[in-house]
């Protein structure tokens, strides 16, 4: 009775007659584990390709760093499959079960995360059960998605709460007001080094979280990078979506990249946050949003993305 009760729970969390199964995909380094969720009927569907965030953040949205899951890019997942969509969302590496044995927080580069990206949009464009290839980015992700899909043989791309400014103009708009000038001061020195590709051995305790050895080599990396010029560079379709309760990335994120890509479709959804959930301004609810499996993603994101994958082109 229990099993029968434990699978019926199962089948109604899924989307009628969708099939979700677990894929990989070998790089150098190692190989990658993700999901793929394929919707119901025959004949060839549209396929969109999930990114995550920055950090510890896993194929579902969720980050080793929080208290408890918020389950977003699963929502995402499920969501697009019951609008006729298949998608495949999967761990960075060095992340989840996509954690490689011996790697090391100083062995990632965004480099590797666009060159992964790239590597399972090509799959996924050789895979003859899909009429179109898009890629989604959240967060980070977003930009990672702007240059892959540059790279790669894609159909359109999706932007969602991604920055509009380079990272070292985010960290400082960030740091400015919860600094004293003097480690202000501190934090600019280390942040222009990494900008001109240098790392820096005397930083200063109070900011080794974020300017830890071991991440330096990433933020470099990262550093090379403006989400205002990726985008600009894309010659494909482009949706950015941005929510108004966001306190991580701004509306004005958004209208930049909009600004850099006058062609994209921007899409403002009212009250959604930084992990595509509905909540208020209020930061004690922003925060519990982020460990909050049982709030669903908004309805307009899924709309606005869902029809945007499969609008007649």
């Amino acid at each position: 009775m229990r099993l029968g009760f434990l699978l019926s729970l199962l089948m109604l969390a899924l989307p009628v007659g969708a099939a979700e199964r677990q894929v990989s995909l070998q790089v150098d380094g190692g190989t990658l584990y993700g999901t793929e969720w394929l919707p119901d009927g025959s004949g060839k569907v549209p396929v969109v390709l999930l990114h995550s965030g920055s950090g510890p953040t896993d194929r579902d949205g969720n980050s080793s760093m929080l208290s408890g899951p918020n389950d977003s890019l699963r929502m995402v997942a499920e969501a697009l499959a019951k609008h006729g969509i298949a998608s495949v969302r999967y761990d960075k590496r060095g992340i989840a079960s996509s954690a490689w044995k011996g790697w090391k927080e100083e062995d990632v580069r965004l480099d590797d995360y666009i060159g992964d990206a790239v590597a399972w949009l090509r799959q996924l464009r050789a895979d003859p059960r899909f009429s179109r290839v898009v890629m989604a980015g959240h967060s980070e992700g977003a930009l990672i998605a702007s240059v892959a899909c540059r790279q790669a043989p894609t159909d359109a791309c999706v932007l969602i709460s991604g920055a509009g400014r380079p990272v070292d103009e985010v960290l400082r708009e960030q740091l400015k007001p919860k600094l004293p000038p003097p480690l202000f001061d501190q934090s600019e020195r280390v942040l222009a080094a990494l900008k001109d590709g240098k790392t820096v051995d005397d930083v200063p305790p109070p900011l080794m979280f974020l300017y830890r050895p071991s991440v330096q080599p990433y933020l470099v990396s990262l550093l090379k990078y403006d989400p205002a010029a990726a985008v600009a560079a894309l010659k494909m379709p482009v949706l950015i979506l941005q929510g108004t309760t966001d306190i991580q990335v701004q509306v004005s994120d958004a209208k930049a990249l909009a600004a850099a890509a006058p062609r994209a479709k921007l899409v403002i959804v009212d009250g959604m946050n930084h992990v595509l959930k509905m909540v208020g301004d209020d930061p004690a609810a922003q925060m519990k949003s982020y460990s909050r499996p049982d709030l669903p993603v908004a309805p307009q994101l899924i709309d606005a993305l869902s029809g945007f994958v499969n609008a007649p082109k």
